[in-house]
């Protein structure tokens, strides 16, 4: 019995429908609790479902395909291609969790994995076409850059340490023969493949038991998050913390002890913006869900099986981003 997936989606579920039953203001913070479930359930539904989804069909995938897509070799040219693709997946933070995971898993290196998760919460091309219409679309080419140089330095100097000794390479990699051809390898794969029920129910299996792992700890975060929405208001973030160094601190705090998904924090963000007119806070906002992420860190801890791993995240990114984020802040 895996008391805390089942627990906290058990919490989920009751506080979900008595969010249609309570008022916002019910007594004891309960209505607060309840319709902020409700509210991050009504955001993540789809990208925990499509995260599912990508889950199952990369569980098919065998591993010299992803380690051939991404890149045989380690390096800057796999880094972009990592970074690429978690550009390109529209997925909201979790559920491109289960994929980096799944990543993992398949056999990209621990680098890879940080620079595609990086890259990819907010930077999905919806949500940064909604950065550049609340924010402006200079602000929206400039957070971008940023956010991919992050991704890219902190992959870069995972992969240095693993070279050096620092960092135990994935157990899962596997070397590639010389004449191995991605592309021609996947047509044939792919006309072989029948598409049919069996099909669908190969994938539908494999997608709710690779994602288990990452849906407890994801629901026990959005208990967790409902449960300080409940005390700490959101509000705080548009009036209390300006375009100061303090403020830039505060910010990245709250942003770790309130999580929030990649959807929610846009507009969020936008009011740090305009506003608190601290533009480097909400950089600092929108980074924080990739250089913080509680939820994150326990996952890749899991997957990769050791805490030091999975610690390089904040470690290796929360300095840069608030270095960024002074620098937006004093030029802004």
């Amino acid at each position: 019995m895996d008391w805390l997936l089942w627990g906290s989606g058990g919490i989920i579920a009751l506080a979900y429908l008595a969010g249609f039953v309570l008022p916002h203001d019910a007594p004891l913070g309960l209505g607060v609790f309840t319709h902020g479930v409700q509210e991050m359930m009504n955001l993540m539904w789809w990208g925990i479902l499509v995260g599912m989804l990508a889950v199952g069909l990369i569980d098919r995938v065998p591993r010299e395909f992803v380690i051939g897509i991404i890149g045989r070799d380690q390096g800057a040219k796999s880094l972009v291609r990592a970074v690429a693709a978690g550009v390109l997946l529209d997925l909201c933070n979790h559920g491109v969790l289960m994929v980096g995971a799944k990543l993992y898993e398949r056999g990209a290196s621990l680098g890879q994995v940080f620079a595609f998760l990086i890259a990819s919460p907010w930077n999905s091309l919806s949500l940064t076409i909604i950065i550049g219409v609340l924010m402006g679309w200079g602000w929206m080419a400039v957070f971008l850059v940023a956010s991919l140089a992050i991704a890219l330095l902190a992959g870069l100097v995972v992969e240095a340490l693993e070279r050096a000794g620092r960092v135990k390479p994935n157990p899962n990699r596997v070397d590639l023969p010389a004449d191995f051809h991605v592309w021609r390898e996947a047509k044939a794969g792919l006309r072989a493949t029948r598409y049919d029920m069996a099909f669908a129910r190969d994938v539908a299996r494999r997608s709710l038991t690779a994602s288990r792992m990452v849906l407890r700890w994801l629901f026990f975060g959005v208990v967790l998050a409902a449960l300080i929405q409940a005390t700490v208001p959101t509000e705080i973030f548009a009036t209390w913390f300006g375009a100061t160094l303090l403020g830039l601190f505060t910010t990245l705090i709250a942003a770790t002890i309130i999580e929030v998904c990649s959807e929610g924090s846009v507009p969020l963000a936008a009011d740090l913006m305009t506003r608190a007119q601290a533009p480097g806070n909400a950089f600092t906002f929108l980074m924080a869900g990739a250089a913080t992420d509680y939820t994150e860190i326990l996952v890749l801890r899991e997957v990769t099986g050791r805490l030091k791993a999975a610690l390089l995240l904040p470690l290796l990114t929360v300095p840069q981003v608030v270095a960024i984020g002074w620098a937006l802040n004093a030029a802004g």
